[in-house]
């Protein structure tokens, strides 16, 4: 008998977590969206197997049913759900990106005897809606579920073999530990880089050049200050106490280097680059992390017409998809010009072996 799972949310994340449950052939994938559209492109390009047409009716046929949706409103429909007839032992989860106030949430639902398990995948795209959700967006991403501390292992077992098949690295922790973790390497990275982006605004109305200047190393740190403003606004709330704590430490931290900068000692400035070098080198390169990450490989190009033009034709040749392009014009630290950016890791190692093979190019992975 096929297991029904019911994904209310089918964007980017929903979309994406239909299609890549759907390699398991036991599973049948109900959607539902508030955006009538975005249903019935689901529907139509087979995300899902059957359209929703009422949310409350379609939990009761549900065996697992996934909020896909912002943290606020993941909270707003749970409360609502604990008033919704379901299935004896319906396991309920979500998708959303901080979990301290959704677990909290979810504890009406557990007096009711409902099971809850939160759950952030840890992966996204530079594309979003339903038409951008891909099947292998969850591969080698890190998966990770927030069960209460005395929750049924064989509820939480379900779940985890449910999402096993789309091939996402599933690991438990507590919503304190999560909340924390994001904010160090998500949250507080999204601020900072924010932050610098209305440092630039500033500096642009005193020296209007400056913008044009902001390329290569100033675009890739800044990249995520393009994301999603009323997502990131209902994260920030929702973690606010951690960001909280980060800043201040990030506070801490900026007056450490200040006085490196007032004291001007070589030795010391010199190591303090090296030790991030360090231990930003040590960072893993093979799985994605808590932030959409592009991988790019920089090509070092000879200067004549049309070399970007083969280089591109030569990956679309072998069949390899790219996610942007561009050229650095001012960048030292690194030697190529040309740099791509693929959607995983294994189109970036298939495009270096194309190079090769028809260039003397040489190409360089940061």
């Amino acid at each position: 008998m096929k297991q029904t799972v019911f994904i209310i949310g089918l964007g980017l994340i929903g979309g994406s977590l239909a299609l890549g449950l759907k390699r398991n052939n036991d599973v049948k994938i109900i959607g539902y969206d508030a955006n009538t559209h975005a249903l019935r492109t689901a529907k139509r390009i087979g995300v899902i197997d059957e359209m929703a047409v009422y949310m409350k009716d379609a939990a009761g046929f549900a065996d697992i049913i996934i909020f896909a949706t912002p943290v606020n409103e993941t909270i707003r429909l749970m409360n609502e759900l604990s008033h919704w007839q379901l299935k004896k032992h319906v396991i309920v989860t979500d998708t959303g990106s901080t979990k301290n106030e959704i677990m909290k949430a979810a504890l009406t639902l557990k007096e009711q005897g409902i099971t809850f398990i939160g759950g952030h995948p840890m992966a996204g795209s530079h594309k979003s809606g339903v038409e951008a959700a891909r099947a292998h967006l969850f591969e080698n991403a890190y998966y990770l579920l927030t069960p209460f501390p005395n929750e049924n292992k064989e509820e939480v077992n379900i779940l985890t073999n449910l999402l096993q098949v789309t091939k996402a690295k599933i690991v438990q922790v507590n919503a304190e530990e999560h909340d924390h973790m994001t904010a160090v390497v998500s949250h507080f990275p999204h601020l900072v880089a924010a932050s610098l982006v209305h440092q630039l605004a500033g500096e642009n109305e005193r020296y209007p050049f400056t913008k044009q200047l902001a390329a290569g190393g100033f675009r890739d740190i800044t990249r995520i200050a393009s994301s999603n403003p009323i997502m990131w606004r209902d994260i920030t709330v929702q973690n606010r106490l951690e960001l909280s704590n980060q800043l201040q430490m990030w506070t801490e931290e900026m007056i450490r280097l200040q006085n490196l900068l007032l004291h001007a000692d070589e030795k010391d400035i010199e190591s303090y680059f090296q030790t991030a070098k360090k231990v930003r080198d040590e960072l893993p390169i093979t799985a994605q992390g808590a932030m959409f990450t592009v991988y790019d490989l920089y090509v070092d190009v000879p200067d004549y017409p049309g070399v970007i033009s083969e280089v591109t034709g030569y990956l679309a040749k072998d069949r390899i998809s790219i996610t942007n392009l561009r050229i650095v014009e001012t960048r030292v630290d690194v030697f190529g010009i040309l740099v791509i950016s693929f959607q995983t890791i294994e189109d970036r190692a298939k495009a270096v072996e194309c190079i090769a093979k028809n260039t003397t190019f040489e190409t360089y992975i940061s």
